[in-house]
């Protein structure tokens, strides 16, 4: 009998991104140097997308993505396709374990934010034309539209603060949503950054110096998701994304979700939670003790930063810890984050990326049948 609280489509998942192949990356520098047309380039991005429907489906997976392989990041299309955002440099920077750092842009707000056009129509349809699975469409938060600027991220010109931004905000988010449900989507999913920096106590101490008050931030981002994904059709399956940060196998922030937990899991109207679970930044298993007994986890156990291979049992052995928070009932497991948040990936080959995305359904048939 099919589980009432699981509404995901399998199982084994996975986040949304993939390796881009390299002739769909040196597509992306042709383009951006007007050496093709846009023509051509959408041909070579269908053909990669049909590859990578491909490969997901050999995997035994259930729910498809197209890989994110008409963006050149995960955010950056949403900021090209909703009026008012654009791009700047964020106020913090990525960083590895000796201490290496890389410094990234973010979406600001410069003007009235209105949608104007369809954001993920064109992603959503193809995938649909081109498998029998469910398709997948991610989107960046609602918090990723604001935090990486902190208080410089809105124009005074455009909004007197980020209330009426977040009103404005979520109506884009609710219109897109509803609109993908109207063309027949099923299943979103919000990739999130911000909420799992805000567990960071030097990002919090970074908030506070910025003239923000964590707390209250985080209100305000838990409203945000509510009034955005709140409201969506019935029928229409919507998770949310944690993450500290993806790029090139550097990160953002750590700690574990006690600090957000109980506001994460009750206040925000998702059906399942993505969480990164695969190092020791990402704390214990313990916060899974606030999860309602309506929704369920999908605990990122596999990494995608590093071509090292989990093992079958180890995975089956963190479920079952997992299991005195939670019911395994409530659980599924995917890798940690995307294969490539960026164009340019992280630092594993696509048969590793294959590899793991096996992995993940043969731990799957093991420990759901």
């Amino acid at each position: 009998m099919a589980s009432s609280v699981f509404k995901l489509p399998a199982r084994a998942d996975h986040v949304g991104s993939l390796l881009r192949p390299p002739e769909l990356t040196h597509a992306f520098r042709q383009r951006a140097k007007d050496e093709i047309d846009e023509t051509t380039f959408v041909a070579i991005q269908d053909t990669a997308i049909r590859d990578v429907i491909a490969l997901q489906e050999d995997a035994g997976l259930k729910a498809i993505t197209d890989g994110e392989f008409r963006r050149a990041s995960y955010w950056y299309r949403f900021v090209e396709r909703v009026d008012g955002l654009e791009v700047r440099d964020a106020v913090f920077t990525f960083h590895d374990d000796c201490g290496h750092e890389a410094a990234f842009t973010a979406p600001h707000v410069a003007g009235k934010v209105r949608r104007t056009r369809p954001v993920a129509e064109d992603e959503y349809q193809f995938v649909r034309a081109h498998t029998s699975q469910t398709p997948k469409i991610t989107l960046p938060s609602p918090p990723s539209m604001h935090f990486w600027r902190l208080n410089q991220g809105i124009d005074a010109d455009a909004y007197d603060g980020m209330e009426p931004f977040f009103d404005d905000l979520a109506t884009v988010y609710t219109e897109e949503i509803n609109h993908l449900a109207s063309l027949g989507a099923t299943y979103v999913q919000c990739d999130d950054v911000p909420l799992a920096m805000l567990c960071d106590a030097a990002i919090r101490d970074q908030v506070t110096a910025a003239g923000l008050d964590p707390a209250k931030l985080l209100d305000a981002y838990v409203d945000l998701f509510a009034n955005s994904i709140g409201n969506r059709p019935g029928g229409m399956v919507a998770a949310v994304h944690l993450c500290r940060g993806n790029f090139k196998g550097k990160f953002l922030s750590e700690g574990g979700y006690e600090d957000v937990a109980q506001k994460l899991f009750n206040d925000i109207p998702a059906d399942a939670f993505f969480l990164e679970y695969d190092t020791d930044r990402a704390g214990d298993f313990e916060p899974l003790r606030f999860v309602p007994k309506d929704k369920c986890v999908v605990l990122g156990l596999v990494s995608s930063k590093s071509p090292e291979m989990e093992k079958e049992d180890d995975l089956i052995r963190r479920i079952e810890e997992a299991t005195k928070y939670i019911d395994l009932d409530q659980l599924a497991i995917s890798p940690q984050c995307g294969f490539a948040s960026t164009v340019g990936g992280n630092p594993v080959t696509m048969d590793d990326e294959r590899a793991k995305l096996a992995l993940l359904v043969r731990v799957a048939e093991r420990v759901w049948g």
